[in-house]
């Protein structure tokens, strides 16, 4: 089992590994696993295809079968619990499983079940999550050998590269990602985030804009005006905001939100408005209403806050002071400790409206502030 730090070498060890167990291992069944099965082809396969060649390492088959070194793998993605039935009665002799701490847990106990022919092996990566996840409590256990990488593991990395995606990653994803630490998502979500450093009273001119929105009846909605500088650093320049608590419990339809978005839109020319995945009404209202470039926010919320962190720490995401709602919020926005005991990364939903929006926007925009920053 290879744990720790991304681009550390583990995933590069396996493409040798792999090789080997395939050359080596016992007639029987063989399992190739990813978070999905793309990923895995994109992670594992096609590296392995660029090292060894075509004739060696196949394409994947319509059949969700791969040929490695002349014997037939089956292929899974095992993202959700679904993917339990996909392996449900197979005998196996041998798997490679990337990602696999993003598996469900159910999956990983049908996965040591099947491993049941003699001689059966199994090879796993990693990045590390919360110390009490379950991978983690697995490693713990002593149950498989495990080793460790560091980011500095990895001699051929580029020097350049290397103090790139340092930069890249902040706070608790720093210490997964960088150092391989298992450890807790806890305190602040964005502890980084300092009222004087990242809050300003003025604001370069822009070279483009966006605007992210999260959207609520009984809870606030938030629309986000967000401006890259020439630099590539990232400005929160305007905020609305629609709390029905404190509008004695007035709530507006969604013709009304569109409304007076619309009405804040004047003086902005966002390339793209990301809309709350699960506002599709009020989505809907909008585009009836001629209001262009509307698209569903992607809602990956690690993946949202890590972006967001990121830039903060980097000092390259700055509010103007007009957006008190959001200022506030920043500060209160907290992990969920329960969430952290069932070895899950969750924020608490309260308050968190205005950073919703924010990394509804930042992610929508990463192609744009990832390319001015790399």
């Amino acid at each position: 089992m290879l744990a720790g730090a991304v681009s550390s070498g583990k995933t590069y060890l396996t493409y040798i590994l792999t090789a080997r167990r395939m050359l080596e291992q016992p007639a029987g069944n063989s399992l190739l696993v990813g978070k999905t099965f793309r990923s895995y082809c994109r992670n594992v396969l096609d590296p392995m295809r660029d090292m060894w060649g075509g004739e060696l390492v196949e394409m994947p088959r319509g059949d969700g079968t791969v040929k490695l070194f002349g014997r037939r793998c089956y292929i899974v993605g095992a993202n959700d619990e679904r993917a339990v039935q996909k392996i449900q009665g197979m005998g196996l002799v041998y798997c490679q499983g990337d990602e696999f701490a993003t598996w469900p847990e159910s999956f990983f106990s049908m996965l040591k079940s099947r491993l049941r022919q003699p001689g059966a092996t199994c090879d796993l990566t990693c990045n590390p999550e919360g110390p009490f996840h379950w991978a983690k409590a697995f490693i713990d256990s002593g149950a498989a050998r495990s080793w460790h990488f560091t980011l500095d593991d990895n001699p051929y990395n580029d020097p350049a590269y290397v103090e790139a995606i340092r930069q890249e990653y902040a706070g608790v994803w720093y210490r997964r990602y960088i150092l391989g630490e298992w450890v807790a998502a806890e305190g602040a979500v964005y502890d980084m985030f300092d009222a004087e450093r990242h809050v300003t009273d003025d604001a370069p001119p822009v070279v483009r804009e966006w605007v992210g929105i999260d959207y609520g009846t009984t809870n606030p909605t938030v629309f986000l005006h967000l401006g890259q500088a020439s630099d590539g650093t990232l400005y929160v320049l305007d905020e609305w905001r629609h709390d029905p608590s404190a509008k004695g419990g007035r709530q507006m339809t969604d013709a009304q939100f569109s409304d007076a978005l619309k009405g804040w839109l004047e003086g902005k020319a966002p390339r793209f408005i990301f809309v709350d995945p699960s506002a599709a009404s009020f989505r809907l209202q909008a585009y009836r209403d001629g209001i262009p470039h509307l698209a569903a926010a992607d809602n990956a919320v690690l993946d949202g806050i890590r972006n967001v962190a990121s830039l903060l720490s980097a000092g390259r995401l700055i509010i103007h002071k007009r957006c008190d709602g959001l200022i506030r919020e920043m500060s209160g926005y907290v992990w969920d400790s329960r969430a952290q005991e069932r070895g899950e990364d969750s924020p608490v939903k309260t308050a968190d409206h205005g950073p919703d929006a924010l990394r509804y926007a930042v992610r929508g925009a990463r192609s744009y502030w990832n390319k001015a920053w790399h």
